[in-house]
């Protein structure tokens, strides 16, 4: 397991996580923790895609194994830098379910 520390913050029902997206990548994957606690992220999606945003969010959904519609691009819409809020699970839990995935 990476021992490396990142923060998420806690929002009013959640959580909330900087993202930096990697677009054309082979596989959908969690890359690394940047130092700032940037998790940075692999998709398969072109940038110019439309679909890019959603393949992101059903990813993370699937990381987190919780329904995508809690999950919500609240900044970053159309660059690779992201704040996501994610709804209904602490930022505990959302910290282990990234690391598991990373291992």
């Amino acid at each position: 397991m990476d021992s490396r520390q990142y923060h998420l913050h806690n929002g009013k029902k959640g959580a909330a996580l900087a993202i930096r997206v990697s677009s054309r990548a082979r596989q959908n994957e969690i890359v690394e923790i940047l130092n700032d606690g940037t998790v940075k992220i692999r998709i398969t999606a072109s940038p110019s895609d439309k679909k890019a945003n959603k393949v992101l969010l059903d990813f993370l959904a699937e990381v987190l194994g919780i329904p995508s519609t809690n999950i919500e691009i609240v900044a970053g819409t159309s660059g690779r830098d992201k704040l996501v809020s994610i709804v209904d699970i602490d930022t505990g839990t959302v910290q282990e379910r990234i690391l598991e995935h990373m291992s």
